[in-house]
């Protein structure tokens, strides 16, 4: 039997969405205007397809506007980057979501420095990542963004927690780092070639697993009473069965010390989309020159 409370992703991710349609609803009866999203979708992709309807939906029901542009696969890089100018010059389009991954044919990170750094509801610009670090008002990463909302679930103040985030990456790892030392947490970023892993992390009072290898976190690097957010999704082949989801920490095994943990799925997913309507909200604040509420 597992003694870790349970982090429920899904409840945390609709009280925020719950959030966002009060303070969109308080912006059309205070300034007429309604924050409008548009995503970009190049090809087919099954998964990303999927993906943007979600977004699409959970847009619409927070009550600001959305438009996708669905383009074929054999969209030119420069037809790409004309449509991207284009939603940078539109004022009402506050926000811009390129999916990944595009073609192989566009080179993705030309496109990503073409959006405007005050449109990028990813997060991922250089710009923004730079406004992250040095403590200005910033657009940061969904993921990160929304698990730092989820380790706030259990514990509001986490000042003075020693933090180990294991993930380097500029989509996870690295953005963690900056807003958990917004937090006044103590950082340490390791990876998969940090000598004795193990021991790093069991000093830990809130670990963030963000390496890509299922189950690489073991139960007996948590200390007892920790916070783990999971942010791995690993999908793993059964024998003679479908693949499972796993995340990156064995989660049977750490549920029985931590002291609070995301499941793998409904943990840390369904924050992603919530904190891309969260940076639309913000976004469209700091447009207008408006109080940031969101």
């Amino acid at each position: 039997m597992s003694s870790a409370r349970v982090i429920d992703g899904k409840a945390v991710a609709a009280q925020v969405r719950a959030d966002i349609a009060k303070k969109v609803e308080a912006l059309k009866s205070a300034h007429g205007f309604t924050p409008g999203l548009a995503v970009v979708l190049v090809g087919e992709d099954p998964a990303s397809q999927v993906y943007v309807r979600n977004k699409g939906q959970q847009t619409k029901e927070v009550g600001m506007n959305s438009i996708e542009h669905k383009l074929p696969a054999e969209t030119s890089e420069a037809d790409l980057l004309a449509l991207v100018e284009n939603l940078n010059n539109d004022d009402s389009i506050n926000g811009i979501l390129v999916q990944l991954p595009l073609p192989k044919h566009i080179n993705s990170e030309k496109v990503l420095n073409t959006i405007n750094p005050d449109k990028d509801v990813d997060g991922f610009h250089p710009t923004n990542v730079g406004r992250l670090w040095v403590g200005e008002p910033a657009l940061a990463p969904c993921t990160p963004t929304g698990s730092v909302i989820l380790a706030k679930s259990v514990q509001e103040n986490l000042t003075g927690m020693n933090a180990v985030i294991i993930g380097r990456s500029n989509i996870v790892g690295k953005p963690m780092a900056a807003l958990l030392l917004r937090e006044n947490c103590t950082v340490t970023v390791a990876h998969s070639r940090t000598k004795d892993i193990a021991s790093v992390v069991k000093g830990a009072d809130l670990v963030i697993a963000a390496v890509g290898i299922a189950e690489f976190v073991k139960g007996d690097w948590i200390k007892p009473g920790a916070i783990v957010i999971d942010v791995g999704i690993n999908r793993v082949e059964v024998p003679g069965g479908k693949a499972k989801l796993k995340g990156d920490v064995d989660y049977a095994a750490a549920a029985e010390v931590a002291g609070a943990i995301t499941p793998v799925p409904g943990g840390v997913g369904p924050m992603t989309i919530a904190c891309l309507l969260k940076n639309t909200l913000q976004a469209a604040q700091m447009q207008r020159g408006l109080e940031i509420t969101a």
